[in-house]
């Protein structure tokens, strides 16, 4: 089920793709039961204001490599933000919700929310970033990373694989809206999905909903002129619209519609760029 509604979750897409390019690369074969794809982020804002990027909240680890930031990022509750400047480039690379626990001595939980130094993970680290700062070519950054991360001999072990498939469960099955469907859905208690969660994904099961259910949500407002907020809210299993803007608040950092006038002020002011003079078509 590998690939079901992974949240990308970039805030103000228009305004992102101005500013960096980001590109996607699948992983090898090996590292394909770990991880989602790489990504590649590439910008030249000489001469133009730095641009922050927010991120919202997904279950992902991420591994990055990059000139301020460089290691391996957990799950937050917050959104991520991020800010480029000048030109520069870099890599990180996406692991599959419940993978990385293979790449650690303890629990996700104990990255969640913050980071750890590349350094303290893969001996090696220090070269493998340098001739990421100055590769060229994405391939050539791909293979340095992956070289990286198979140098730790990862083992996906059962609990790994059982909380791969809880996550992808709720990923692969919208209607999915609560602890205790997810519990009759994969088999195990809710204790145990506790525990295997906060072993292997770093996030309990009913915020690992809570997130897929919400990057939805913004996903859909931001693709839609005139939301209907009570109509999302029952799309998305919510009992009354009261309780859906708590979620997205919480999870986003927005209210539905001031998420929805950000995208669309964004979207204004993308278009007064094209058209001087405020022009639109």
């Amino acid at each position: 089920m590998s690939g079901h509604r992974i949240p990308a979750g970039i805030v103000n897409a228009r305004e992102a793709q101005a500013a960096f390019a980001l590109v996607r690369h699948p992983p090898s074969p090996e590292l394909r039961p770990f991880v989602d794809h790489h990504w590649v982020l590439r910008w030249d804002l000489t001469g133009r204001p730095s641009h922050e990027q927010v991120v919202l909240p997904n279950l992902a680890v991420n591994v990055t490599f990059f000139r301020d930031a460089a290691g391996a990022f957990g799950p937050g509750k917050r959104p991520f933000r991020y800010v480029v400047a000048g030109t520069d480039h870099g890599i990180g690379v996406r692991f599959r919700p419940g993978a990385f626990r293979a790449f650690l001595t303890g629990p996700v939980t104990m990255i969640s929310g913050g980071s750890v130094p590349l350094a303290d993970l893969f001996p090696g680290a220090g070269p493998v970033t340098e001739s990421v700062r100055n590769a060229t070519d994405d391939f050539e950054m791909v293979r340095r990373c992956e070289e990286l991360l198979l140098a730790k001999r990862p083992v996906l072990t059962t609990a790994a694989k059982t909380a791969i498939e809880a996550v992808e469960t709720i990923a692969a099955e919208p209607a999915i809206t609560r602890v205790g469907e997810l519990s009759s859905r994969t088999g195990l208690s809710q204790r145990s999905l506790q525990r295997l969660f906060a072993d292997h994904v770093g996030a309990a099961p009913k915020w690992a909903i809570q997130v897929y259910r919400l990057n939805e949500a913004a996903a859909r407002i931001a693709a839609t002129e005139r939301p209907d907020y009570a109509e999302l809210a029952t799309a998305l299993g919510y009992s009354d619209q009261a309780h859906f803007i708590r979620d997205f608040r919480s999870v986003t950092g927005w209210a539905p519609t001031e998420y929805a006038r950000l995208n669309r002020v964004q979207e204004q002011e993308s278009r007064r760029e094209q058209f001087p003079g405020g022009r639109q078509v």
